[in-house]
């Protein structure tokens, strides 16, 4: 296993937190536009599955995983949750969720870098 880019890795799941938050915007802006279908960028774990992360056994007394317990599991799009007589399909609590997401994973992404960069400066003194 190379080495991983943790710092790398923030920066990309921020810049995708950025362009959803600008989604999530946008539909809101346009929740009274007749005929205007809400809009969602693809989830971060499609970004990640076109990099090789592999769990890797550095030392004998490491433990080992089976195969079945670092599978993941698809899960289904769902649709919107109203579309109304114009043909939008807007709602405006579900983007208010979808923003609570970005805004707490954003919060947790920060919350790691943090801690990661302190390890780093504390190994640098």
């Amino acid at each position: 296993m190379g080495p991983l880019y943790l710092f790398d890795l923030a920066s990309s799941q921020a810049r995708w937190l950025e362009l959803r938050q600008s989604t999530i915007a946008t539909n809101v802006a346009n929740a009274n536009t007749p005929g205007f279908k809400a809009r969602d960028v693809e989830p971060f774990n499609k970004v990640l599955d076109g990099m090789p992360v592999r769990l890797a056994m550095t030392s004998p007394a490491h433990m080992q995983l089976s195969a079945t317990e670092t599978d993941t599991r698809a899960t289904a799009k769902k649709d919107s949750w109203e579309v109304v007589h114009s043909g939008n399909s807007v709602s405006i609590e579900q983007e208010m969720l979808k923003g609570g997401e970005v805004n707490r994973d954003y919060s947790m992404n920060a919350a790691i870098v943090r801690s990661f960069h302190r390890m780093l400066m504390t190994g640098a003194k």
